[in-house]
């Protein structure tokens, strides 16, 4: 096995590195930043990792499981069922910014669960806008509020969260193992991180009668658009669901399922491809093309089973002490670089560990927990925090970043000290 030594492996650490320095300043867009550390990792002739071993590198089943998921989730975004529940949502809190909040951030973390919460938040955070100008108040707390509740929700199952389908993928993981272990901690933390950003926001959050009574105005009977196709895209979506939860049974893998919902919902719904498939993320799914090469090419010079063995000899061999250190160290990387290709990288390592310690699974829930959980201590942590402030700048609501951090490191620290505890009773007592 090469060692650090080899010229090769230093040009690829080389490559991952630079790669995600421009990930993390943003000086480049993160797909044109994936893209050239692929191609560079494929040209600068690591002997043994050429295009044919690159290409065998990227988790098809992850790629397709996104595009599959995205079809549908667009499709339904067309009957205007995400800005119906948005208003719904305040009407029922009538008008009271601060149960708005919580109810909107229940909406999401819900609705992440089951679609992907960087979906979620693009469909829910332009309503968001418009309520809190109704209410006259600041629409930055109600959107970090959602992409805080987004990553916790989207925490919950194998679809919810990128770094989620890629660890259930490296690690062959169901749907239904990955809900049955991931949903409760998910649950847990999002009562927990909702009572937190319920006493950080007790005193911002007030709003004037007259505006409380313009939320309860509100018209909402029209905003779905069109209800046949809402009704058929539903019955899609459940099906989809059920596929999941079955996918072993039927020995199909969780892309298959979601491609068969996404041509499913395409002949039910009669829409044109050429309009729903250029709606599809593709900048984020060729992101993740080029960061599978690039993790490719990583393991291949061994440097990730190296790392491997790092953890193993500071653990002392000691699973509760690989799962704690790979809990908290994940939570604080995560937070301060996209937690995707933290995760990615870390996977061959996971396994690795895995191999050398032995013991359960573990040490895969460790790793989810803080990637997803960690996500949430800054803007940069997680794809849905960028958007969400990106969002938020366009309508004229910027986020700073510490704005961020004021709300997200109090509920990273009580939803990590949750999942902590979690860890310990259920695997490690």
């Amino acid at each position: 096995m090469p060692h650090y030594g080899d010229a090769e492996v230093i040009a690829a650490v080389l490559i991952f590195a630079i790669t995600f320095a421009f990930l993390i300043s943003e000086r480049v867009h993160r797909t044109t930043a994936s893209i050239a550390g692929a191609m560079a990792m494929i040209v600068v002739g690591i002997e043994g990792y050429g295009q044919k071993e690159a290409f065998a590198a990227i988790d098809l089943n992850v790629i397709f499981l996104l595009v599959g998921m995205m079809i549908i989730v667009n499709l339904l975004a067309t009957t205007g069922v995400f800005q119906w529940l948005s208003v719904r949502a305040a009407k029922m809190a009538r008008g009271r910014p601060l149960l708005l909040v919580l109810l909107l951030s229940l909406v999401t973390a819900v609705a992440s669960a089951f679609l992907d919460n960087v979906t979620t938040v693009i469909l829910v955070a332009p309503v968001t806008l418009i309520l809190a100008n109704t209410l006259e108040v600041k629409a930055a707390p109600i959107l970090i509020a959602q992409a805080l509740a987004s990553n916790l929700g989207g925490a919950s199952t194998l679809v919810g969260d990128p770094p989620n389908i890629l660890i259930a993928s490296g690690a062959g993981l169901s749907f239904t193992e990955f809900a049955a272990h991931m949903a409760p901690v998910s649950v847990l933390s999002l009562l927990g991180g909702l009572g937190t950003l319920a006493f950080l926001m007790r005193k911002d959050m007030v709003a004037s009668p007259d505006a409380a009574e313009r939320i309860l105005q509100l018209d909402d009977s029209d905003l779905i658009v069109d209800p046949s196709l809402l009704r058929r895209g539903l019955a899609v979506l459940a099906l989809t669901i059920v596929g999941f939860v079955f996918h072993g049974a039927l020995d199909l893998e969780p892309a298959t399922i979601a491609l068969s919902g996404a041509a499913l919902i395409l002949l039910v719904s009669n829409a044109d491809p050429h309009h729903v498939l250029r709606d599809v993320e593709w900048t984020t799914v060729v992101f993740f093309v080029g960061l599978f090469v690039i993790v490719g090419g990583l393991e291949h010079t061994g440097v990730l089973a190296d790392v491997a063995k790092g953890i193993r000899d500071v653990s002392g061999g000691s699973e509760t002490a690989a799962a704690f250190l790979l809990l908290w160290v994940s939570a604080l990387l995560s937070g301060v670089v996209d937690n995707i290709p933290y995760t990615a990288a870390l996977i061959p390592v996971v396994a690795n560990l895995k191999e050398d310690i032995g013991g359960g699974d573990v040490l895969w829930w460790s790793l989810a927990i803080g990637a997803d959980f960690g996500g949430n201590l800054t803007i940069i942590g997680a794809s849905a925090n960028v958007l969400v402030a990106n969002l938020a700048a366009r309508g004229g609501s910027p986020i700073r970043f510490w704005d961020f951090v004021r709300y997200g490191a109090p509920v990273t620290l009580v939803t990590m000290s949750i999942s902590s505890l979690y860890i310990w009773l259920r695997y490690l007592a």
